[in-house]
């Protein structure tokens, strides 16, 4: 699961851009929302380059 937190957000696109499956986009008023977690693979590259800290990525454990 992905967690983007909006009052973070400034909408500047770079998880969008750097999402390799393109699970994430910009809504209505330019803010980054997940918007297709069928294909995220839960790399953890919106939540590493995300100048904002405004996403968290929850791994789901193995156990």
């Amino acid at each position: 699961m992905v967690i983007i937190d909006q009052k973070l957000c400034k909408g500047c696109g770079i998880c969008v851009s750097l999402c390799p499956k393109q699970a994430l986009a910009l809504n209505e008023v330019n803010k980054s929302y997940y918007a297709h977690p069928d294909v995220c693979i839960h790399c953890g590259m919106c939540e590493l380059w995300c100048p904002d800290y405004a996403i968290i990525v929850e791994r789901e454990s193995k156990e």
